[in-house]
């Protein structure tokens, strides 16, 4: 049986998506990069799409570490409609585990949205509760080969915390943290370091979510068999 392709950004989250009937990819946050990677693929080698990993808040009721599963992703070319099917399957999977989770539209982006201002201004416009930089990738994709396509992502900033500027080109090519990029950022604005810290609690809060979403999702995400 043809895999499941999970789409993410950072190498942690496609550590966590991998497994068996699971094939992770991700481009280290880059959305042209990604595109060029899924672009290889002349067969799509899978039987379903899944966007997976942590996003940025736009509901200003959402905390880290809330779960969101995809109605919808919402991109400069409009809105996707997730597949109803793979959607249950998800919610019918993560009722048993004790997270909030709840159904709402994602926003892809190819540029990072940094600031409160940024946010407030892409859910007062979109609707979508969170926003990440692979879903709409993802979705393009699994429209292109006509394939079931779900997205679930795990708030890590909130809608009123902003991130650092340094923090966009803060991934090496791989999705690993470039280390030597942050510290230098750092050491020129040292201001910063408070920004950091509370990005690294939410983080942790949203990658242990995360976790417990991939241990009860099993075998294949949680998605059905064809």
């Amino acid at each position: 049986m043809l895999p499941i392709l999970a789409v993410t950004g950072l190498s942690k989250e496609a550590r966590l998506a991998a497994g068996p009937g699971i094939e992770a990819v991700g481009a280290g946050g880059s959305p042209q990069r990604l595109r060029a990677l899924l672009d290889l693929r002349r067969e799509p080698g899978c039987r379903a799409v899944i966007s997976f990993g942590i996003a940025g808040g736009l509901d200003p009721s959402l905390v880290p570490g809330d779960v969101v599963i995809a109605t919808g992703i919402v991109g400069e070319t409009g809105r996707r409609e997730t597949d109803a099917v793979l959607r249950d399957a998800l919610h019918s999977a993560l009722s048993r585990a004790d997270l909030t989770t709840l159904s709402a539209d994602l926003a892809g982006v190819d540029a990072a949205i940094m600031s409160v201002e940024a946010k407030a201004g892409l859910h007062a416009r979109t609707g979508a509760a969170a926003v990440d930089m692979e879903s709409h990738v993802a979705a393009d994709f699994a429209d292109r080969h006509k394939l079931p396509f779900a997205a679930i992502r795990v708030v890590c900033d909130p809608a009123d915390r902003a991130l650092p500027a340094f923090v966009a080109t803060a991934l090496k090519p791989n999705g690993d943290p470039d280390l030597l990029a942050v510290l230098t950022a750092l050491a020129r604005r040292p201001a910063h370091l408070p920004a950091l810290i509370r990005l690294a609690r939410d983080s942790g809060r949203a990658f242990a979510a995360l976790s417990r979403c991939r241990a009860t999702l099993g075998s294949g995400l949680g998605l059905p068999n064809p």
